[in-house]
């Protein structure tokens, strides 16, 4: 039997709610793993100072904050955003994803579900407007991210290398070091990307 689901028509999360949700949830993960404000800081490289904004629930991480906060805890940013799921098949409604990035001229990057850590899968949307970047510090050693470009062009920049990857092409790239989305086009564009990171086996899709 296939059981009807209805969608809101919700766009995702809110900063509030995402930062009501970090909140709640960096207090649980640091008192499981026993750690003062000042370890976690040592651990994730995250100031002391950004840690007690994020408990008190005033700080609006980047995206890169909360991969470092969720590295050193063990756990994943679905896990912090509550988009993650344990259960065998879970339909994510979409006012359960969470816009983690804004750019400048519109754009916004959602996460829309993931598993819950330190192993990790997530899915995301991204949609940039022309002239729009992002840049990050990079992830764990094994990372890979899946890019699928469903409108526009995104120009992607892994260390010292360029890809111009057009509407309707996808990539699979290693993004363990700094790398950065583009939208050097003059129309939106729009991808989804899956991201894969193993702590305790490393991934070896790539040469």
């Amino acid at each position: 039997m296939i059981r009807k689901v209805n969608i809101s028509t919700s766009v995702g999360a809110n900063a509030e709610q995402v930062s009501a949700a970090v909140s709640r949830k960096l207090k649980l993960y640091r008192k499981q793993n026993r750690f003062t404000l000042d370890e976690l800081s040592r651990r994730s490289g995250i100031s002391k100072g950004m840690l007690v904004e994020m408990e008190k629930g005033s700080a609006n991480p980047s995206v890169a904050t909360l991969c470092k906060a969720a590295a050193a805890l063990g756990v994943s940013v679905a896990d912090f955003v509550d988009v993650a799921s344990d259960v065998p098949a879970q339909v994510m409604q979409p006012q359960v994803s969470s816009i983690l990035w804004h750019g400048p001229r519109g754009g916004s990057a959602t996460l829309l579900a993931g598993t819950q850590g330190p192993d990790m899968v997530e899915l995301w949307r991204w949609e940039m407007f022309p002239g729009e970047v992002y840049e990050s510090p990079g992830h764990s050693p094994g990372t890979v991210e899946l890019i699928n470009v469903e409108g526009g062009e995104l120009t992607l920049s892994l260390q010292h290398t360029k890809l111009l990857v057009t509407s309707g092409s996808s990539v699979l790239a290693r993004t363990e070091a700094g790398h950065s989305y583009l939208n050097s086009g003059f129309t939106e564009l729009r991808f989804v990307m899956s991201v894969v990171e193993l702590q305790r086996t490393r991934l070896h899709f790539l040469p």
